[in-house]
């Protein structure tokens, strides 16, 4: 007969595998009581799976790809940004400039270069196709290996880029748990994010590719640990290239190569290396995109979320309601640039308190801490916040002492 934990523990599996069908194959967006209920008992079985000791490592492994695998065959219902994706990667093996190329403009003229182009396009919505896309050459790099998969299925595409997110989760879980044994922290912190039903949501369901940025980020962090900053800075120039955002953490390595480096090294170059080899794999893999008017259109498309976006913002709604109050209209040309702004300042204090060398394992946790308030001060200062940017600060955060990214994931 089977012990009483282990009934508990498949009811827990059971019972997930069945909200996860709904939310997959059954619920709509404008569903909010329904979205509400089953995300709450979502939460509370991968809270009681993760507090449950009897489960192994491979166990959670298994089941967190599991849990993954029920959304292979969904088409997302909570974002439509995957049009846009399927889009980009057809134009691309088309042999056009995604950067260059509105998909309203081929619309309008009738000129379906592309398979389901309509069907694409309606699916995107006018905001999105009315602007030029801002995702980086790596990311563009999944969407054309979704296209030459699939270049004429919707569905096929999907599942395309779906397989890719699960793969990059798996690299998390692989190189997030090798990070965690070398910091001396318990392995089982990478199930917050890896069997968290936010990440399995909007990552895998809804085909957000921040998990293959941070497939990215949590590799270079642990080359970088490992002292092979060389292939550390490759990856995170990878990591840049699929989400703009890393860049944010550059300047925060120059203390760790301070304390880490020996009398004989000059620790200021080898920190300008790493960051100009990071920002060099970027800039590189935009060279298959580059044209006169690539940094105009690109700058434009990523202006937006600082002078026009405005999404689930913190602080920035406060501000906007007193630029009402005082000026009669919405500042948000001149706010949306106020948290960027402090957020390298905030940066600044970091780098420029005076800090004691410590263990290199609590220095490393200190570089990883400094990240995730870096950006969650951006976040909160941000106009527009989508849910799926908080991976990041979860993922950085099991590698702390620090939960408010947990209970963040829950709420957003």
């Amino acid at each position: 007969m089977l012990p009483i934990n282990k009934y508990k523990n498949l009811f827990l599996i059971v019972f997930s595998i069945f909200l996860y069908f709904l939310f997959a194959y059954s619920l709509e967006r404008a569903e909010f009581n329904s979205i509400c209920i089953t995300w709450l008992f979502l939460f509370g079985c991968f809270y009681l799976l993760i507090k449950n000791n009897q489960i192994s490592f491979s166990n959670l492994v298994g089941i967190s790809i599991l849990f993954r695998l029920i959304f292979l065959f969904a088409t997302p219902n909570l974002s439509q940004d995957f049009y846009r994706f399927i889009w980009d990667g057809r134009l691309i093996l088309e042999g056009f400039n995604p950067y260059l190329s509105l998909p309203e403009t081929f619309i309008e003229r009738g000129n379906l270069i592309i398979s389901e182009a309509k069907e694409l396009y309606n699916g995107m919505g006018n905001l999105n196709g009315s602007h030029y896309t801002n995702y980086p050459p790596l990311n563009q790099l999944n969407f054309l290996i979704a296209a030459l998969f699939s270049s004429k299925s919707i569905f096929g595409s999907i599942v395309i880029l779906r397989l890719q997110i699960i793969f990059a989760d798996i690299g998390i879980i692989y190189f997030g748990r090798k990070l965690l044994d070398k910091l001396n922290i318990n392995a089982k912190n990478i199930f917050w994010y890896a069997l968290n039903p936010f990440v399995i949501i909007e990552m895998t369901g809804n085909l957000h590719f921040e998990s293959v940025m941070l497939f990215f980020l949590v590799w270079s962090l642990y080359q970088f640990y490992q002292k092979k900053w060389i292939i550390g800075s490759i990856l995170l120039g990878c990591s840049i290239s699929i989400k703009l955002i890393p860049l944010l953490f550059l300047p925060l390595f120059f203390d760790s190569f301070r304390t880490t480096s020996n009398k004989k090294t000059n620790h200021f170059l080898q920190f300008i290396l790493f960051s100009c080899i990071a920002i060099s794999v970027t800039l590189v893999l935009f060279i298959p995109f580059l044209s006169s008017e690539l940094i105009t259109n690109y700058t434009n498309s990523i202006g937006l979320w600082f002078d026009n976006f405005e999404f689930n913002a913190s602080f920035y709604y406060i501000l906007r309601e007193i630029g009402y109050l005082f000026r009669g209209y919405n500042e948000i040309s001149i706010i949306g640039k106020i948290g960027p702004i402090l957020t390298v300042l905030l940066i600044g204090v970091f780098l420029f308190k005076k800090k004691q060398i410590k263990k290199k394992q609590k220095d490393f946790i200190q570089l990883i801490s400094s990240m995730m308030f870096v950006l969650s001060f951006y976040y909160f200062t941000s106009t527009t916040i989508h849910p799926w940017y908080i991976s990041t600060i979860l993922i950085l955060s099991i590698f702390t002492k620090y939960k408010f990214p947990l209970i963040w994931s829950f709420l957003i």
